[in-house]
C-alpha cells in the first residue's frame, strides 16, 4: 500500500480502538447513571462535540472558494438534513439503547464482537434492497454465525439475555449504516451526524426521565466515561474516521473498523478483568474470520484494480 493508505488505515485503526474501549466506558458508566441518562448524557456531548468541525470545514471551504474567485455554493438544505438526522438518529437510538442496556447483562468483550456482526448483516439487507452479494458473504455470516453460537450459547442451550440484546442491536445497527449509505449521499456527513446524535439524546433523556432516577450527583460520578463516550467516541472518532477513509480503499477501511471487536475485548480483560470460556475465545476468533470473509470480494476487487492501474 501507498504511504498515504497506510496512514490511513493507522488512523482507522486508531477509530477502532477508541470505539473498542468505549465499550469499557459504557459499564462503568452504568455503576453511576442509568443505561438511558448515560447515552442521552453522550450523544448531547457527541453533538455538541461535532460543531467545532463543522465550523471548521465551513470556514475552510469558504476560504477556498474565495481564494479561487468562486462564488460560494449555498448552504445544504437544512430542512433535509434534519429529517435525515431525525430518522437516522431515532435508528440509533434503538441500537445504543439495546447496546447499553444488553450491556448491564454481558461483558463489554462479548457486547463488542456481537455488535460487529452488523459487518455480517449489512450486506444480507443488501439483498432486499437490490444489492449484489457474493458468495463469500454467506460463508462469512456462516462461520460468524458459529462463533456467535459458541460466543453466547451456555451448555444449557440457551442464550444469556444480554447477548441476546446485543443481537437484536446488531441489527439496528445495520440498519443504521444502509440508512447513512443513502442519505450521505444527499447530505453534509457531519451535520448529519451531530442532528442524529442530537435526536438520540434527546429520546435516551425521554425514557430517562420516565423510567430513571436522573441527578446531577450521578451525572457527575459518571463524568469520565460520559466524557470518553460523547466527546472521544463520537466526536474525536467520528473525525478520524472521516479523514481516515479519504485515503483508505472500504474494504481496508472496513476490516480496520472491524477490529473494534478485538479492543472492546482488550479492554474489558485488561481494565474491566473479564475472562472468557476458552469456548467463548474460539467463538471470538471464529466471528473475526467470518467478518473478515465477507470483506473478501471487495479485497479482491481492489487488488485487481490496483493491478490493471499498475499495468
Amino acid at each position: 500500500m501507498k504511504t498515504r493508505e497506510v496512514r490511513s488505515v493507522l488512523i482507522l485503526l486508531l477509530t477502532a480502538a477508541i470505539w473498542g474501549f468505549a465499550f469499557v466506558a459504557q459499564r462503568v458508566g452504568m455503576q453511576h447513571v442509568g443505561a438511558f441518562t448515560f447515552n442521552g448524557a453522550r450523544f448531547a456531548l457527541g453533538s455538541l462535540s461535532l460543531l467545532p468541525v463543522i465550523y471548521f470545514f465551513e470556514k475552510k471551504s469558504r476560504d477556498s472558494d474565495k481564494s479561487d474567485n468562486k462564488s460560494i455554493p449555498k448552504e445544504s438544505d437544512s430542512k433535509l438534513t434534519i429529517i435525515a438526522g431525525m430518522i437516522a438518529g431515532s435508528v440509533l437510538f434503538m441500537g445504543a439503547s439495546l447496546q447499553q442496556v444488553g450491556l448491564i447483562y454481558t461483558t463489554a468483550g462479548k457486547a463488542g464482537f456481537i455488535t460487529s456482526l452488523y459487518i455480517v448483516i449489512v450486506p444480507i439487507f443488501g439483498i432486499f434492497l437490490k444489492q449484489k452479494t457474493h458468495y463469500t458473504t454467506w460463508i462469512g455470516a456462516f462461520t460468524a454465525v458459529v462463533g456467535l453460537y459458541l460466543l453466547s450459547i451456555n451448555e444449557s442451550f440457551e442464550i444469556e439475555f444480554g447477548d441476546l440484546l446485543e443481537i437484536i442491536g446488531a441489527f439496528f445497527w445495520a440498519a443504521h449504516i444502509q440508512l447513512i449509505d443513502r442519505f450521505v449521499k444527499k447530505v453534509d456527513v457531519i451535520k448529519l451526524s451531530s442532528f442524529q446524535f442530537a435526536t438520540c439524546s434527546v429520546l435516551s433523556f425521554i425514557v430517562a426521565f420516565l423510567y430513571e432516577d436522573v441527578s446531577l450527583i450521578g451525572l457527575s460520578d459518571a463524568l469520565v466515561p460520559i466524557l470518553y463516550g460523547g466527546v472521544m467516541s463520537a466526536g474525536v472518532a467520528y473525525t478520524l474516521q472521516a479523514i481516515g477513509q479519504k485515503s483508505a480503499k472500504p474494504s481496508h477501511a472496513a476490516i480496520a473498523l472491524s477490529m473494534e471487536a478485538v479492543f472492546a475485548a482488550i479492554g474489558g480483560a485488561l481494565l474491566l478483568n473479564e475472562v472468557l470460556p476458552t469456548r467463548g475465545y474460539m467463538g471470538c476468533a471464529l466471528m473475526l474470520l467470518g467478518m473478515l470473509i465477507t470483506q473478501y470480494e471487495n479485497i479482491r476487487k481492489t487488488s485487481d484494480i490496483h493491478k490493471d492501474t499498475v499495468k
